[in-house]
């Protein structure tokens, strides 16, 4: 029997993604760009193997998210996001004036979608009674 999907799941999921998106970039340079693109850090075995290690998950969070959700899954995403974020700068709780802060928008939401697509399936097949199976073995 499958294991039950709940909201811990996808809060574990999402957190992965936030560790996966931040740590990657984010506007505060404490990140794998800001340190390899810091005047002064030589290229070696370190850096490399946390950069493959970032790339890796890069492809097992983009891949899942592809085949789970689509390019209209993914489209209306960030369609949805992007109207909310619209909605907040016409509320006034965000302004466009501060760079950083939509950076920060931007990556969170990019985790967000991310985590969705790691858990679409699991969403889908508790809407629909669905079950969707990508590989199967003979």
């Amino acid at each position: 029997m499958a294991s039950q999907f709940t909201v811990g799941s996808f809060i574990g999921r999402w957190v992965f993604a936030m560790l996966l998106v931040f740590g990657t970039y984010n506007p505060s340079d404490y990140s794998y760009i800001g340190w390899a693109l810091t005047e002064g850090t030589e290229f070696g075995p370190v850096l490399a193997l946390l950069g493959v290690i970032l790339v890796i998950g890069w492809i097992i969070f983009l891949r899942a998210t592809f085949l789970s959700m689509g390019w209209l899954g993914i489209v209306l995403g960030a369609a949805l996001f992007g109207c909310l974020v619209w909605l907040f700068v016409d509320w006034g709780w965000l302004s466009l004036e501060s760079t950083s802060a939509i950076e920060w928008v931007v990556l969170l939401i990019l985790s967000l979608i991310l985590a969705a697509g790691m858990s679409w399936s699991h969403i889908r097949r508790r809407l629909t009674g669905q079950l969707d199976v990508d590989d199967v073995e003979d």
